[in-house]
């Protein structure tokens, strides 16, 4: 019997990272008890939902969004209290970008700037009345979240997620849509 000889001076495939090709991030929506979603104005001049970057500290996309939340609005949830409901993506720069959805439901909240060398203003809109232009990612995640609202975007994946909830209740599971409609 022959094995293959193993290259004691590589280390074993599953500790080995895999070379970096996405981006991966969360956008919060934030629904207050009217229905007006919160937006930012950033400095480059686009206007955007909460959110960022999902940390690399085997952070969750929950703990991402309401940590992102806290950091850029000063607004505080419970992490439980974060419903992700799609994952999109698509590819910028040759780099897969993937933004999950998020959504939040406040009462009523103030909005603080955090960090004004990148948002000016956080503001209270209508999703009827949405200003622009969006921030791509925004835009992407708004659609999915309320694709009634005709809201402009570049082409996405997207993947709708179901909660634990979901997939605990007895019967059929909800039909997974993916598509990359603009």
């Amino acid at each position: 019997m022959t094995t293959d000889p193993v290259d004691v001076d590589v280390p074993a495939r599953n500790s080995r990272p895999p070379l970096a090709q996405a981006a991966f991030g969360v956008g919060v929506i934030v629904q207050d008890a009217e229905g007006r979603i919160l937006l930012g104005r950033h400095r480059g001049g686009t206007w955007e939902l909460p959110g960022g970057k999902v940390d690399p500290t085997h952070e969750s996309v929950a703990a991402a969004a309401a940590r992102e939340l806290r950091e850029e609005t000063g607004l505080r949830v419970p992490e439980r209290d974060v419903r992700v409901f799609a994952m999109l993506h698509d590819v910028v720069g040759g780099i897969n970008r993937i933004s999950m959805g998020a959504l939040v439901r406040v009462g009523s909240a103030t909005a603080e700037v955090t960090e004004p060398h990148l948002i000016s203003a956080w503001r209270w809109t209508d999703p009827g009345a949405l200003p622009g232009p969006l921030f791509d990612p925004s835009a992407q995640i708004l659609a999915a979240w309320r694709p009634d609202l005709g809201v402009e975007h570049p082409p996405a994946h997207r993947l709708q997620v179901v909660s634990d909830e979901e997939q605990a209740t007895p019967g059929p599971l909800p039909r997974l849509r993916t598509d990359s409609r603009p």
